[in-house]
């Protein structure tokens, strides 16, 4: 791939994701968690990490708070701002898949545009989209950072489910309702998902 514009070529190298993938013993993953605040995204790309680690598979979280606090930080919650957030961390993302790792992006991307944007940086084989599915009522009783009292009151913009919208994915690869099952449940099914569906091993 080239930009004559810029005068950059695409490298490649002689290590290749398949030859990663052979000596990690798991082939790569993005993982994207796509939910409500306080839907349970961050628990469960926690737990996740986890019971990976122990099976022996080379794991990386992309947390929305964290990209935002380092990378993101330039960049608002408009629309723009959310999908030049969402773009730069799937480009981050595509990288780390590359390099042999499940990645595991734990992001609020209310935008159904923004996501298939997402999965084609990435690119479709290596997309498993995940819905953490908690209802507004569900996650406002939660508020664990007490942001959905915050909005509410006008104090912060554009905060998905009280002042811009949030697109329920249409055909995630995995859905879990948070609203009925425990994060043990719910991570439970995403590994039965990616040892059976995946074949991550």
């Amino acid at each position: 791939m080239k930009n004559p514009d810029l005068h950059l070529t695409e490298e490649f190298f002689c290590v290749t994701k398949a030859h990663k993938e052979k000596l990690n013993n798991h082939v790569a993953y993005v993982l994207w968690l796509t939910g409500l605040s306080a839907s349970g995204k961050s628990t469960v790309a926690r737990k996740l990490e986890y019971k990976l680690f122990l099976e022996g598979i080379r794991t990386i979280i992309l947390d929305g708070d964290n990209t935002r606090l380092g990378i993101n930080k330039d960049l608002d919650f408009s629309d723009g701002g959310r999908k030049e957030n969402i773009r730069r961390v799937a480009e981050i993302a595509k990288l780390m898949v590359e390099n042999g790792n499940v990645v595991i992006a734990s992001f609020i991307s209310p935008f159904e545009a923004d996501r298939q944007l997402a999965k084609e940086i990435i690119g479709e084989q290596l997309f498993i989209e995940i819905f953490v599915d908690a209802s507004l009522e569900t996650c406002v009783k939660r508020d664990p950072k007490g942001l959905y009292a915050l909005a509410s009151a006008g104090k912060i913009e554009n905060f998905t489910g009280i002042s811009s919208p949030y697109r329920m994915p249409k055909k995630p690869h995995i859905h879990l309702d948070t609203n009925l099952k425990s994060i043990d449940e719910s991570v439970a099914e995403v590994l039965t998902y990616l040892l059976i569906q995946a074949k991550i091993k």
